[in-house]
């Protein structure tokens, strides 16, 4: 019987239109706009000025502090400014823009395809690789990879839990990196194993993907510890607690980290970077992107370097289509609508969306029939009507006392609400205030 995890979820359209769809190299960008803050926690402090001359691989900026992470030049060229940008959150940032000259590499780069399988270094030196590297999770958090692989001394590692889930609909970055990369990714695991010393880790895919289950299943024979689970296919399976109580049955306490459970989740995608910062030198300054939409001629995953406009990814695929009604940076259920295609990709951008007038319309707003489906598909078994009845009315403390801060904004209760009632943007809203609320209380100790 496939496993999935224990309370709530919900069944979204799959819309996996981009299935299969070979990976494709994205042109360069004539200006690459590379952020400063494209990972959780501190942003990265610039350590070049306007007119500076880089090449890929360079970098740009160092970690603002102990949860951040590097960022490096993703093309070769000169320093134009340093300057804001809107980002996909809709607030402006600090960002580098460089103008395109080329395409020259650091030489300290491998930037051939031989699969290299051995890795002699210590923990600690994959560790430091890493973080040299600016290696964070891609599957969309960000968080810098470097800080999970050296848990606090009240937490010991007991496996690694790699997630190749990719529950969010429309996306297939992850599948098709699978397809294509499976012994990367199996050394990419190895290294990670070394570095928390651990001897299993276990690979969860969903059932919907039966040819990466397959070449995952051959491919991980010959890499000794490493077990890949099927999983049932459930939204959002890809949550890290949801994947631990799938995977190991084991469940995160209320305010609790993962660790906690004994268990260190990393994104498939960050065990491919991995591989290619440990084994090969190579910095994170690309990635994959999966564009697609209903209306787009041709939903496409592009390797696409960090700092490309997501204007000309669209192009790419056929152009922005006339009916047109939200770009979305990721998914569906979690993404969040641009402002602009002037927007730049960044380390979490897993996909753009592009949503007709039809699916971007939100039903009429009712009112509440407190029928509890909301409640029923909470995977976090919080009552999120009551939630967003608490944010509509202010009452952020209240909200803190109904644990808001667990809610992983998944936004299962606002799919599955009948009365169209904008439930995710009210929690939202409220974890904002009472992340704030605690922050300060923090800041006067």
């Amino acid at each position: 019987m496939l496993k999935t995890f224990s309370i709530g979820g919900v069944h979204p359209h799959e819309n996996k239109l981009s299935a299969h769809q070979p990976i494709i190299k994205a042109e360069i960008p004539a200006k690459a706009v590379i952020l400063l803050g494209q990972h959780i926690g501190a942003p990265a402090k610039p350590v070049v000025a306007k007119g500076d001359v880089v090449k890929v691989g360079t970098k740009i900026a160092e970690p603002g502090g102990f949860v951040s992470a590097a960022i490096h030049s993703s093309v070769s060229g000169k320093v134009a400014k340093i300057d804001s940008i809107v980002d996909a959150s809709g607030y402006a940032k600090p960002a580098i823009f460089i103008d395109v000259e080329g395409d020259e590499w650091e030489e300290s780069i491998d930037r051939s395809d031989t699969l290299v399988k051995t890795c002699g270094l210590t923990a600690e030196e994959i560790i430091k690789k890493i973080t040299d590297a600016g290696i964070v999770g891609m599957g969309g958090a960000c968080f810098p990879t470097q800080v999970k692989l050296c848990p606090p001394p009240a937490f010991k590692a007991e496996c690694v839990v790699i997630n190749a889930v990719e529950c969010e609909p429309y996306l297939t970055a992850d599948h098709q990196l699978m397809l294509e990369h499976a012994e990367e990714i199996m050394v990419g695991v190895t290294i990670l194993m070394k570095a928390v010393k651990v001897n299993k880790a276990f690979i969860g895919i969903e059932n919907n993907k039966p040819d990466a289950i397959q070449l995952m299943t051959k491919t991980a024979a010959a890499y000794p510890g490493i077990e890949v689970v099927p999983l049932k296919v459930k939204y959002p399976q890809g949550g890290e607690k949801q994947l631990l109580d799938a995977i190991i049955k084991r469940q995160v306490a209320s305010g609790a980290l993962p660790i906690s459970t004994g268990a260190v989740v990393q994104n498939v995608g960050t065990a491919f970077a991995v591989y290619q910062a440990v084994q090969k030198n190579k910095p994170l300054v690309e990635r994959v992107v999966t564009v697609t939409g209903k209306s787009l001629a041709k939903p496409s995953n592009f390797l696409a370097r960090i700092g490309t406009p997501v204007k000309q990814l669209v192009e790419a695929c056929g152009g922005l289509p006339e009916d047109s009604g939200k770009i979305i940076s990721g998914g569906p259920m979690m993404g969040k609508a641009l402002v602009n295609m002037d927007v730049p990709t960044a380390k979490g951008t897993s996909g753009i969306l592009i949503m007709n007038d039809k699916e971007a319309k939100r039903g009429e707003i009712q009112t509440c029939i407190r029928c509890a489906k909301c409640v029923n598909a909470c995977p976090m078994g919080l009552e999120p009507f009551l939630l967003a009845q608490l944010a509509g009315h202010g009452l952020f403390e209240s909200m803190e006392k109904e644990r808001i801060m667990d809610c992983i904004e998944c936004g299962s209760c606002q799919f599955t609400c009948p009365s169209n009632r904008p439930i995710l943007d009210y929690c939202r809203l409220g974890k904002s205030k009472v992340g704030a609320m605690i922050r300060a209380r923090q800041a006067k100790k």
